[in-house]
């Protein structure tokens, strides 16, 4: 009997076992049928080992190396920078639709390690889920009733021209840096929104915060940087992290003393900005919380701040410095502009209505933000869902790169990406053209907060600056010698320059 039972305790298990062959081949078979119908993830180049795809890079122009592989791999490929997987979505088509018409699969920021050592999941541009749900929405809210883009804006905008124009005045014609004066206006436009009030250009909190704001771009640019966002653990010997870290720090002790000087002088029948706007708010949800987390803590708000201070300085600051620049380069366009100015609007300052009888004006700034670049690679998200897209699959947890930089040089889309064509912004009438492959604020959910008070300070600064001034190259400098070769950082600054502001007479 035993010997019975044995053999068959035998035979059931080699009939389980081949059972469970036959199920495995059934499935495996199943799952390779499946996964053939499923779109392929995106292709390219073979990653080394622990290095990826670095050696392909220069990393003092990683948006350039990019753009050069979308040529080989298409508008939706795979890069490896160092372990780290990244899809780079490249050209208008590609990023319009993954932030626009799927832009709920690619709300999620991607928060490399030295934004999260700066900022730790809170404020508007680095965070996500409810936290940044709510900031932005406050944020949004705030701004909108503070005039953001409005009228009451528009003043604090021409407030602003006018120091500038005395300001440049000043130079009497001789050759000057436009970087600081011109940093210092855009700052003080998002400063008076955020603190209700402008700053002295010689108020010691306020020109170490703008300086602090943009040496923190430049480094957070560089080569060293972007390689301690790929291996975090060699942070203690990466100086310009040491740096970075110190200057933010540093400018939120400052801010937290402007806020607490806010806090102390808060009027609730009289919001000056968006801090009081916040401390009002964390009044009423602490009052309201019952014990629960509240989201309006201190941390955000001080966050919010940096955020809004540093973005409102640096891209506005810089895309003046271009548009000036590309004046003196090119001066018959700058004459174009002048003679429709004067055609049109005369002596007076502006007003922000007079952008539409003003094409030309409006289409040399459109192609000025277009050329210059700005921000180049954007800011990375993260998929917060498996997704197709122009016939890949890309996995959710994924970092995505939109590359801003191919749209506004993309090929299909311009008919002169290289080089600067103020036509690409006018019909055939001489009318202002819109373009949807203008995406220097990027789209989709994540879009520049500020766009219409960007839009509204840029145009306002420009046309006020062009009215009393000509631009000139310093003398001895021909136009053909102003170089346009862009200074590498998260943004791409115009290479240190003079420039002569002669008054027009």
């Amino acid at each position: 009997m035993a010997v019975v039972e044995g053999v068959f305790s035998l035979s059931g298990v080699l009939l389980a076992l081949v059972l469970l062959l036959v199920l495995y081949v059934i499935s495996a078979g199943e799952r390779s049928s499946k996964s053939s119908l499923e779109p392929p993830e995106p292709p390219g180049p073979t990653p080394l080992p622990l290095l990826g795809n670095l050696l392909s890079l220069d990393l003092k122009k990683t948006h350039s190396s990019l753009c050069e592989l979308a040529r080989q791999y298409g508008p939706v490929f795979t890069v490896y920078l160092g372990p780290k997987k990244v899809v780079v979505l490249a050209g208008y088509r590609a990023v319009k639709e993954a932030l626009v018409t799927q832009a709920e699969a690619f709300e999620d920021r991607d928060i490399t390690p030295v934004f999260h050592d700066l900022n730790q999941g809170h404020g508007l541009i680095f965070s996500n889920g409810s936290n940044w749900r709510s900031m932005r929405r406050f944020s949004l809210a705030v701004l909108r009733d503070l005039g953001m883009g409005r009228s009451s804006s528009q003043q604090r905008i021409l407030d602003e021209a006018r120091h500038l124009l005395d300001t440049f005045s000043n130079y009497k014609g001789e050759p000057f840096d436009t970087s600081a004066p011109l940093n210092y206006a855009a700052s003080n436009v998002i400063s008076s929104i955020v603190y209700g009030t402008r700053f002295s250009l010689d108020d010691p909190y306020f020109t170490r915060m703008v300086q602090r704001a943009n040496h923190n771009f430049k480094l957070s640019g560089s080569a060293s940087m972007q390689v301690y966002n790929l291996f975090p653990a060699i942070g203690r010997w990466v100086r310009n992290r040491e740096q970075l870290v110190r200057n933010s720090k540093e400018n939120q002790l400052d801010m937290s003393s402007l806020i607490g000087r806010l806090r102390d002088s808060l009027n609730p029948a009289d919001c000056r900005g968006f801090v009081d706007a916040f401390i009002m708010r964390q009044h009423t949800e602490q009052k309201a919380a019952g014990g629960s987390e509240p989201v309006f803590h201190e941390k955000n708000l001080v966050n919010c701040v940096s955020n809004l201070f540093s973005a409102g300085t640096d891209t506005t600051g810089t895309t003046l410095r271009w548009a000036l620049l590309l004046m003196a380069k090119y001066p018959h366009i700058q004459e174009r502009v002048h003679e429709e100015l004067e055609r049109v609007i005369g002596s007076r300052l502006p007003v922000a209505d007079d952008r539409r009888l003003l094409p030309v004006t409006d289409a040399v700034l459109h192609e000025t933000q277009r050329l210059a670049n700005v921000f180049p690679m954007s800011l990375p998200h993260r998929t917060t869902q498996d997704v197709n897209i122009m016939g890949y699959r890309i996995k959710k947890g994924t970092s995505v790169f939109p590359l801003l930089a191919s749209v506004l040089n993309d090929e299909t889309e311009w008919e002169e990406p290289n080089r600067f064509h103020p036509e690409h912004f006018l019909d055939a009438d001489g009318g202002f053209r819109k373009r949807d492959a203008f995406m220097p604020f990027s789209a989709g959910r994540r879009v520049c907060l500020g766009e219409a008070l960007a839009k509204m300070e840029l145009f306002l600064i420009f046309v006020s600056l062009l009215q009393r001034f000509r631009f000139t190259a310093p003398p001895g400098v021909s136009e053909e010698e102003l170089d346009l070769t862009p200074v590498v950082g998260s943004t791409l600054n115009p290479p240190p320059h003079k420039l002569c502001a002669l008054p027009r007479t």
